[in-house]
């Protein structure tokens, strides 16, 4: 049973990487870059934060779709489960400093709901 919870959440963080790179890479990232008031250090230091979620996003799949398939072996989806659920707490509490509602950031449910399913697995093996 535990193998479909961790199923899910590979295949949430699929959709949170295409969501993250194809539509947020044009609303987010290009106009950040093309923004020529923002000083130099800090946009560039939020283009490297843009591509760590990127590169954290791809591979998280990998992690849970590991945990899947090989069900003895939980090491990564007990460390995915918890660091995606801070990941979606910190994302409403950057909302709710900036005074935008928590779910206008696709960040806080998406990586709920990854961490949610991943925490099932977990419960459920």
């Amino acid at each position: 049973m535990s193998s479909v919870f961790f199923w899910v959440s590979a295949g949430m963080s699929g959709l949170t990487f295409c969501i993250h790179t194809f539509v947020g890479g044009p609303r987010v990232a290009v106009p950040l870059l093309a923004d020529s008031h923002l000083p130099r250090a800090s946009k560039w230091l939020n283009d490297y934060c843009w591509h760590v979620i990127t590169l954290f996003t791809f591979t998280m799949g990998f992690g849970y779709a590991y945990a899947a398939g090989h069900p003895d072996r939980l090491e990564l989806a007990v460390f995915l489960s918890p660091l995606t659920a801070a990941l979606s707490i910190l994302s409403a509490a950057v909302a709710f400093k900036g005074k935008i509602h928590p779910f206008r950031f696709p960040s806080t449910s998406l990586f709920a709901l990854v961490s949610l399913s991943g925490v099932l697995g977990l419960m459920f093996r």
